[in-house]
């Protein structure tokens, strides 16, 4: 399947067989990644990768995956390049995209990076935006199928907050064939056309996509249980009154003895203590590092496919 040339700004953008492709590339790196070391297969090629936000994982992750394909990464912070500060998106996209081969941009609003794709001349990567982080979800895909030997039919509770992982989440799970029940706060549900997109994908796949404000609904005959930040970078002043209202919606073992036995536990990290126990992150069923490993793998399958080919 040739991807090359292809931006990924959501997994909207991305059928099924897309996915699956991708997975699959990811599976094939992750079992030699040394023979890409030998064989650089994006040797000369070079991504621009613009942070607005700090991250451990995508920044490392990306870093590696370009040295283990042979390829060289410049990261860009907001103090390193003049996007915002002075200079427009666009601006930035037509200068920038004339100098690399792709770029990674992890970014507060989505505008943006549907700007930088809108006048680049490469492959534009959402590393994250306010509403999706497509590479944190395929790493998520992944890591399910690593350890439950397939995706359809599988069903996943989202606990927290409806923020950009489970809008992706949403996305991913519906196109995949795999159930996806939702539970948050009153007020923090995943925005309506996210919903609607994925019911619409889940009617294709016949997957169920349920949104409820009740975790123990959510959770109950999960196979997977999925929870992320309360508090958001960016949303520190709102801290204290937010976690007052996610009280009941911390991951504990209660909440997850209404999971299936052999569920497994996923957090895209940092963890900050208190969306979930110490208890279920420490626990049997969690495989937490697995994921953040995964973030390696697939980032090398993206950036092999859209910029090598």
């Amino acid at each position: 399947m040739d991807l090359k040339g292809r931006s990924l700004l959501s997994l909207e953008d991305f059928t099924a067989a897309e996915i699956r492709f991708l997975l699959d590339e990811s599976k094939r790196l992750k079992a030699d990644f040394k023979a890409y070391k030998r064989t650089k297969p994006l040797s000369g090629l070079t991504l621009g990768m613009i942070f607005q936000k700090r991250s451990t994982r995508t920044r490392v992750s990306t870093e590696v995956a370009m040295y283990n394909l042979g390829g060289h990464a410049v990261f860009l912070s907001s103090a390193d390049i003049q996007l915002g500060a002075g200079e427009t998106i666009k601006d930035t996209a037509r200068v920038l995209t004339r100098m690399v081969d792709g770029v990674l941009a992890r970014v507060f609003s989505h505008n943006d990076v549907v700007e930088l794709e809108k006048y680049a001349s490469v492959p534009i990567i959402n590393a994250l935006s306010d509403k999706y982080h497509p590479l944190q979800i395929l790493a998520d895909l992944l890591t399910i199928e690593e350890h439950k030997g397939k995706l359809e039919g599988l069903k996943l509770a989202w606990v927290g907050d409806g923020n950009n992982v489970c809008n992706s989440l949403l996305i991913g799970c519906a196109k995949m064939g795999m159930d996806m029940s939702v539970a948050t706060p009153k007020g923090y549900e995943p925005p309506t056309d996210v919903v609607e997109l994925a019911i619409d994908y889940a009617e294709e796949t016949g997957a169920k996509i349920e949104i409820t404000n009740d975790a123990v609904t959510a959770v109950t005959n999960a196979d997977v249980v999925v929870t992320d930040t309360f508090v958001s970078m960016g949303e520190e002043k709102e801290a204290a009154a937010k976690l007052k209202e996610f009280e009941n919606y911390v991951v504990t073992e209660e909440l997850v003895a209404n999971a299936k036995s052999d569920y497994l536990f996923m957090h895209c990290l940092p963890y900050k203590h208190k969306e979930a126990t110490e208890e279920v992150f420490e626990s049997g069923n969690s495989v937490v590092f697995d994921e953040a490993e995964n973030r390696l793998h697939t980032v090398m399958a993206v950036l092999n496919c859209f910029m090598g080919g």
